[in-house]
Parts: C-alpha cells; sequence; structure tokens
C-alpha cells in the first residue's frame, strides 16, 4: 500500500509538472490565422524572397542541411551532453519533411518547440531564442521553405540514453528554463533581435546550466562547446582583446579581422549566414554587442619583436620549428595564408582549449567571403609530444595572451581523446 502511495504521488507529481508547464511558459498572443491567410493570399516573389534572408539570418541551413550537402534535407547530428539529436528534414516532403505544416503549425514549433501532435521539441533546436520571432517572419520563413526541392529523407532517430529519450520530462526542463524574451518593441530593438532571436548567438556564447538552460542572467559571457569554448562577448571582454567595431564587421562579414578568422563552429555560420547578411544588419548586430563602447577602428601598426619575444625557451623553439613558416617569425601571420597570432584572440582566452584544439587537430582549408581562402592548417597530435605541444601552448599563451603558462602535458594528452 505505501508503494502504490508513493508511486501516485510521484505519478501525481509528474502529471502536475507537465499540466503546470503551459501556464508558466510565457504567453503571448494567438496565431493570427486572418492575416497569415492574407499574407500567403498575397504570396509573392517578395514574401518568398524576405523568408530566404530570414532563413539566412536564422542560419536554418548549418543544421538542417544533409550530410552529403542537400539543403534543409537533414541528417546532420549535433553531439550534446546527453547524446546526438540530429536536425529534422525541413524540405516540403509530405513525409519526411514538414510538407503537411500548416503555417500555425511552423510557428508553434519554431518559436514554442512544439509540434504538431503536442509532443515537445528538444531544446537543441533554439526555440528559446526563436520565441520571439514575429509571426510575420516566421510566415515568411516557411513560405520560403515550400519553395525548395521536396527531398523524401527520413533523419536516423535520435540517440539518447534513458531519461533523455522522454520527450515529456522536456515538460519539467520548460519550467525551469524560459526563453530569451526581448526587452521593448522588437520593431526599435534591431540589433537584439537579430542577436538574441534570429542569429540565436546565446545559445553558443552563453554559459548553461546543469540541464543545458541557458543561465541568462550571464549573458554572452561565454560557455563551454566541450571540447572547445565559445569566448565572451562582453563589451568589456571584447576591447581587452583588442575588437573595434570595424573588426567586429569585418569578422561577420568577411570571416576575418586582425584577431584571427572564422574557424571550429564559427565557420558554418560564415558560410551559411553571416556572410550574405546586409551591411546595415551587421551593423546594428555589432552595436547591439559591443553597446557602442568600442572604438570605430584602431590605428595598428605591424608588431616590433621585443625582448619577450625572442627569448629563447622550449615553448619558443618548438615554434619556430613548425609554426614560423606560416604565422611569421614574431606571429605577425601572412595575408592570404596564415592569421596573426601575436593579437590572436584564441592566445588571449583564460580558456586554452580552442588553442589546444586547433594545434592538435589542425584546420581545414577555408574558404572566406570574396574569394580570400586561407590554407590548410596540419595538426600536430603525431608530429610533437604532448610535452612539445604543452610548451608551445604555454609559449603562445604567456608571450601574446598575459595568459599563465600552466598547461601541462597531461591536459594536453586528455585533449586528443
Amino acid at each position: 500500500m505505501r508503494r502504490r502511495v508513493v508511486w501516485g504521488l510521484g505519478m501525481g507529481l509528474v502529471c502536475g509538472l507537465i499540466a503546470a508547464s503551459v501556464p508558466f511558459w510565457p504567453v503571448r498572443q494567438p496565431y493570427d490565422h486572418k492575416a497569415a491567410e492574407q499574407r500567403f493570399a498575397n504570396q509573392n516573389s517578395k514574401l518568398v524572397e524576405r523568408g530566404k534572408y530570414l532563413a539566412v539570418m536564422a542560419d536554418c541551413a548549418a543544421c538542417h542541411q544533409s550530410p552529403d550537402g542537400a539543403p534543409y534535407a537533414g541528417g546532420l547530428g549535433l553531439e550534446t551532453p546527453f547524446g546526438t539529436i540530429y536536425g529534422s528534414n525541413i524540405t516540403p516532403d509530405k513525409q519526411a519533411g514538414i510538407g503537411k505544416y500548416s503555417s500555425s503549425d511552423f510557428y508553434h514549433a519554431l518559436t514554442d518547440g512544439i509540434r504538431p501532435d503536442g509532443a515537445f521539441l528538444y531544446p537543441a533546436m533554439p526555440f528559446i531564442s526563436y520565441h520571439d520571432m514575429s509571426q510575420a517572419d516566421s510566415d515568411a520563413i516557411f513560405a520560403y521553405l515550400n519553395t525548395q526541392q521536396a527531398v523524401v529523407r527520413k533523419v536516423p532517430p535520435n540517440t539518447l540514453p534513458f531519461p533523455f529519450n522522454q520527450r515529456w520530462a522536456l515538460a519539467y526542463w520548460r519550467l525551469v528554463n524560459p526563453p530569451i524574451r526581448l526587452k521593448g518593441d522588437p520593431t526599435a530593438l534591431a540589433g537584439a533581435y537579430i542577436a538574441d532571436v534570429l542569429g540565436h548567438c546565446q545559445e553558443c556564447h552563453t554559459p548553461r546550466n546543469f540541464m543545458g538552460g541557458l543561465v541568462q542572467s550571464r549573458a554572452y559571457q561565454g560557455a563551454s562547446l566541450g571540447r572547445i569554448t565559445a569566448p565572451s562577448l562582453t563589451p568589456k571582454a571584447l576591447a581587452d582583446r583588442g575588437w573595434t567595431s570595424e573588426d567586429i564587421q569585418s569578422f561577420l562579414k568577411k570571416g576575418m579581422a586582425p584577431q584571427g578568422t572564422m574557424t571550429l563552429e564559427m565557420y558554418p555560420v560564415l558560410m551559411h549566414s553571416s556572410q550574405y547578411m546586409q551591411d546595415a544588419d551587421i551593423a546594428a548586430l555589432e552595436v547591439y554587442l559591443t553597446k557602442g563602447r568600442l572604438p570605430q577602428s584602431s590605428a595598428r601598426t605591424a608588431a616590433e619583436p621585443d625582448q619577450r619575444a625572442i627569448t629563447q625557451s622550449a615553448g619558443r623553439d618548438v615554434y619556430i620549428s613548425v609554426c614560423a613558416g606560416c604565422h611569421g617569425l614574431n606571429g605577425e601571420g601572412k595575408p592570404h595564408i596564415a592569421p596573426a597570432m601575436n593579437i590572436n584572440t584564441s592566445a588571449m582566452l583564460a580558456d586554452p582549449s580552442n588553442l589546444i584544439h586547433v594545434i592538435v587537430n589542425g584546420v581545414a582549408e577555408q574558404k572566406m567571403a570574396d574569394g580570400e581562402v586561407m590554407q590548410a592548417m596540419p595538426g600536430f597530435r603525431t608530429a610533437l609530444s604532448t610535452q612539445q605541444i604543452a610548451d608551445l601552448v604555454n609559449y603562445m599563451r604567456k608571450e601574446w595572451g598575459d595568459q599563465p603558462a600552466d598547461i601541462t602535458s597531461m591536459e594536453i594528452e586528455r585533449a586528443q581523446h
């Protein structure tokens, strides 16, 4: 009897949590079907073109393309601490894609994380960020997606262990992880709408709690992405690393700035999204992130070697041996070949994981905007010992990042697995 009571109480609590998730989720105006009917009745090339641009700003292709590159056909795996989640097929195929969705179904999936059958979407889909997307913008994206080729491709099932494979449990997750809300009129908050909603930048650059929810009180303070880290984008952090407004806009538009090039998780952002954004939207995004506190530009000159830069050390020896040929004797870099390291963000971060990852694994050739190409960098996983890599990392961090030279060979060994 006691077990039945405990079981009943437990089930009651679960049911209560599920029921409670709806009123606790922020309430908006209901979907305006009349406005949607008028919008789609007057559907024209302008609506579809607007939807195409919004899909670019929202970077839909980065997660929803297929492994072989088919647009929006799904199947790319996203590794999370809880298992692997596969991007869905969002082509207009009626069986494998969203061909049976209404515009209202699409809007609720995009902004509320709820499928037409009522099941919760996993927050790998950034509905936490998309929550304040306007219905007009959602409808435009839906109109654009419905002009794409329908692809009959079923994506692999998610590989999530129990209890993470129980979608109903997301009811509790939603109780304690509310969506990002814009503070004010979205039409007057262009930069915030681009960064926090469409661009969903906080999904990578804001720390997460133990449940994988965004810690919104620490917005843009940087976050671990597993083997690498997304750096802080606060105005102070950007200023401390020497970024200017001009640098940030160049980085987003061209994938290149004096502080480095777009690599790792940011490279798909350039490929599918930021290089195609209008200059005015890039500028609005930059002003929102920096709060207008950075200088417009910097009168930089080529780095002059000083006594520290020519001090002999084990790390310096490794750098001269395997890095200087491309990155320059004193880390000044070579245009069109390799970025400068003496002002590179990866050497300045307190977390060394990005620098270690690139040295260990290398970087594939990068095709940037405007036809610019940065050559491939080999990884040194086997060419250098873990101690040599540690010495190299310590040298670069100390000389060019003002960071402590405290990386050990054991940390390098862990990063290699």
